[in-house]
């Protein structure tokens, strides 16, 4: 398997697997607006993850997976901007985790652009 997309898969699996062994981070940053159990939204997505991850990982789905992946990069954001904007006036560290995810965004669906082609 080709680094960059090894490196992907792992990130995204690892993720997936967090939303489910650790939820409750992820259930605080699922946007108010959505309906239902915010602890639906974190098993659902870490599914997603995990999805994801597979097709990367594998070649015959690694251009699909990457494009999935960017387009999941892009539907957490949400997520990262209601943390950043609960983190407002928390204590600097998590302050600045919070609002250092935000830009993060742009390399991750850079990478997995990266991985599809």
């Amino acid at each position: 398997m080709r680094r960059d997309a090894a490196g992907l898969a792992a990130l995204l699996g690892g993720m997936g697997v967090l939303h489910f062994a650790a939820p409750r981070p992820f259930d605080g940053i699922v946007p108010r607006s959505l309906p239902g159990s915010p602890r639906t939204w974190t098993y659902l997505s870490g599914v997603a993850e995990l999805a994801v991850a597979a097709a990367v990982a594998h070649p015959r789905t690694r251009r699909a997976g990457g494009l999935a992946a960017a387009a999941l990069f892009v539907a957490v954001f949400p997520a990262n901007v209601k943390m950043a904007v609960d983190a407002r006036h928390s204590p600097a560290v998590k302050r600045a985790v919070a609002f250092g995810r935000l830009p993060l965004q742009a390399p991750l669906i850079a990478w997995a652009l990266r991985v599809a082609h």
